[in-house]
C-alpha cells in the first residue's frame, strides 16, 4: 500500500466522510428524541430564535436590498432586445423568490449564526463545560443542540420572507429610478406571473437551509477539540459545510419540486 499514496488518501477521505455522515444522522436521532424537552427549555429556544431571527435582520436587510437591485439590473440587461421591459418585475421577482432570497439569506445565516453556534458549543467543549453538563446528568444535545436546530428551522423561513420583501423593494428602486417604471407596472407584472409553487419552493428551501445550518454548527461544535485553535477551526468548518449543504440542497429541492 505504500506504493499507492493516492489510493490511501482516497480511502482515508472516504472513511472520514462515512464517519461524519453517520455522526450527523446520530445527532439528528438524538435531537428528535429530545424534542419534547422544548416545553421546559422554551427560554433557551426563545433566545436562539431572537439570535437567529431578529438580530440577523440588519445584515440581511443590507444584503437583500442590493441583491434585489442586482437582480433587476441583470434582468433588464437580459431582457434588452429580447422582450419588453414590461416583464422586468416578473423576471426580477422570480430570481429573488426562487434563488437569491433563500440562498443568499441562507449563506448569510451560515456565516453569522452557523459559525457562531459552532464556536459557542466548541468553546464549551474544549473548556470541559459539556463534560460538566454530562456529569450533572444533563444531555448536552438537549441543552445545546435542540434549541438551536429548532430555532434555525423555524426562523429562517421568517427571515427569508423578510429578505424577499426587502429585495423586491431594492429591485423596484432600480426599475423606478433607472427604467422609470411605476409601482403598478412593476408589481403588476410580478403579481401576474408569481405562482404559489414559487412561494412554496422558497419556504421549503429556507426551512431546509435553516435546519442544516444549525445542525452542522451544533455537530461541528460538539466535536471540537484542541483549545482555541480547535474552536476557530470548528467555526470555519461549520461555515464551509453549511455553505456546501445549502448549495446542494438548493439544487435537490429545485430538481424535485420544480
Amino acid at each position: 500500500m505504500s506504493d499507492y499514496p493516492l489510493l490511501r488518501a482516497i480511502g482515508r477521505r472516504t472513511l472520514s466522510f462515512i464517519r461524519e455522515f453517520g455522526g450527523i444522522h446520530v445527532l439528528i436521532g438524538r435531537i428528535i428524541r429530545n424534542l419534547g424537552t422544548l416545553v421546559h427549555d422554551r427560554d433557551l429556544l426563545a433566545e436562539q430564535m431572537m439570535q437567529i431571527g431578529v438580530r440577523s435582520l440588519p445584515l440581511v436587510s443590507v444584503v437583500s436590498i442590493f441583491a434585489g437591485a442586482v437582480s433587476a439590473w441583470q434582468a433588464a440587461h437580459q431582457l434588452a432586445g429580447i422582450m419588453p421591459l414590461d416583464f422586468l418585475g416578473s423576471a426580477a421577482g422570480k430570481a429573488v423568490i426562487l434563488e437569491m432570497g433563500p440562498v443568499l439569506t441562507g449563506l448569510v445565516i451560515a456565516g453569522r449564526n452557523g459559525a457562531s453556534i459552532a464556536a459557542e458549543i466548541g468553546s464549551m467543549r474544549v473548556t470541559e463545560q459539556v463534560d460538566a453538563l454530562e456529569s450533572l446528568a444533563i444531555d448536552p444535545v438537549r441543552y445545546l443542540a435542540v434549541p438551536r436546530v429548532v430555532a434555525g428551522t423555524v426562523m429562517l423561513p421568517v427571515v427569508v420572507v423578510f429578505a424577499n420583501t426587502v429585495a423586491m423593494l431594492g429591485a423596484f428602486l432600480v426599475a423606478n429610478l433607472v427604467y422609470f417604471q411605476g409601482p403598478a407596472e412593476f408589481f403588476g407584472s410580478f403579481r401576474e406571473h408569481l405562482e404559489m409553487i414559487d412561494i412554496v419552493v422558497s419556504l421549503v428551501k429556507a426551512t431546509l437551509f435553516g435546519f442544516t445550518t444549525a445542525l452542522l454548527g451544533s455537530y461541528v461544535g460538539l466535536r471540537a477539540a484542541g483549545g482555541a485553535k480547535g474552536v476557530g477551526s470548528a467555526a470555519i468548518r461549520s461555515f464551509v459545510y453549511s455553505s456546501a449543504a445549502i448549495l446542494v440542497n438548493d439544487f435537490l429541492v429545485a430538481m424535485v419540486i420544480l
